[in-house]
């Protein structure tokens, strides 16, 4: 991604995230590449919790032992949730 300087300033922390995670980050001056950012060998990217349901679904199904499942049962299994009272008890948002 071409950032303009102006507008990497208020954003660094999420552009240096975006490196850290390999994207290819430039940061311009006037229209003209200018920088790059790029991750440090061995850096540490530090995964925050994405909130989505479905990534919350995936943890949950992890931790129960449930790695893979047939698409007919993720059917079943994802329209079961749709109670939401289950899903917040399952989720642990309760």
């Amino acid at each position: 991604m071409e950032v303009a300087i102006s507008a990497a300033k208020p954003r660094l922390s999420a552009l240096v995230a975006a490196a850290q995670r390999g994207e290819r980050v430039v940061i311009t001056k006037r229209g003209e590449p200018a920088a790059e950012l790029v991750a440090c060998p061995g850096g540490h990217v530090e995964e925050k919790p994405r909130g989505d349901f479905f990534a919350r679904l995936d943890a949950v199904r992890q931790r129960l032992g449930i790695t893979a499942m047939p698409p007919e049962e993720a059917r079943a299994f994802r329209a079961a949730l749709h109670d939401s009272a289950l899903s917040r008890r399952l989720l642990g948002v309760d």
